[in-house]
This record gives structure tokens, sequence and C-alpha cells, in this order.
């Protein structure tokens, strides 16, 4: 199996959700994971596994994801399983009905990513997911890295 988790991190909690999803899938000489930016849309050819990951900033993936994700071309992920993550705050610790209503319109990170990954031809191994960051920068919320790895696991049992 040859796997890539590409991934945006601004403080470091995106960095640390795509490590374990990658050291869940398998080994190093299987997975690589590797920042959007150090990711040419080239390297996904013969790729069997593709997850990629963005902290929600804006309700919305970083520039950078989605400047990978346009650059993959058309169909390019035909027969590639995928799968789509954020890093993101709980809504339930942030005491705002109007932060509530925005999250509810314009939701987080993963689904759109999900979205241009079915769009290039990748074939969705399981939903979108979101890891919690507490307050803005971090740290993850206890217990975030072992729920990363078990998602992988369904990635696998999936693909």
């Amino acid at each position: 199996m040859k796997a890539l988790v590409a991934y945006d991190s601004v403080f470091g909690n995106t960095a640390q959700v795509a490590r374990a999803i990658g050291a869940a899938l398998g080994s190093p000489d299987e997975v690589e994971s590797r920042q959007v930016t150090d990711v040419d849309p080239e390297q996904l050819r013969g790729l069997d596994v593709l997850v990629v990951g963005s902290p929600t900033r804006g309700f919305q993936p970083t520039p950078a994801t989605k400047k990978l994700l346009k650059a993959i071309p058309d169909r390019e992920l035909g027969g590639v399983t995928v799968a789509a993550f954020d890093t993101r705050f709980s809504v339930e610790d942030v005491d705002s009905a109007i932060l509530n209503v925005l999250v509810r319109l314009f939701g987080y990170a993963a689904e759109p990513i999900a979205d241009r990954l079915r769009k290039k031809g990748g074939d969705q191994a399981v939903p979108p997911e979101g890891f919690i960051v507490e307050g803005t920068e971090g740290p993850l919320s206890d217990g975030e890295p072992e729920r990363a790895a078990n998602w992988a696991k369904r990635i696998l049992e999936a693909g």
C-alpha cells in the first residue's frame, strides 16, 4: 500500500493529528505525512490512499490546502481511497449563539476538502472528521490523537 497524509497546520495541532493518522495507516515505508506546501500533484500518482487535513480557518480550509486541492487534475484520484479531516474548536465550549449559527451555515474545513477529493475522482472511505482543539491555538483535546488513529483504521477497513 502507498498512502499520503497531506496537511496544513498553523499551531501544530493538525500536524499532530496527521502524524497519528499516518502512523495508524502503516509503516513509514508505506505512508508519508507531508505539509500540503510540500506536495506536488504529480506525487499523487500511484497512491492507494490519500488523506487531506486542514485547520478550520474562517469556516474553511487554509489557502494552502485549497491551492493543493485545486491543483489536482480532474479525475486524477480515480481508484484512490480518500478521506478528509480538520481541526476545530468545540462549539459547545463557546457560549455564542452567533457562532453556533455561523457554524451551522458555513461548517468546518473537512467537508469542502472531502467534496473536492470526490470531485477529483476519489473514493471516500469514511465521512469527514473533525478533531477538537482547546481554544484557538490548542492543544488538542484529551484523546484526540487516539481518536485520529482509530479513524485512520476505519479508512483501512473501508479501502
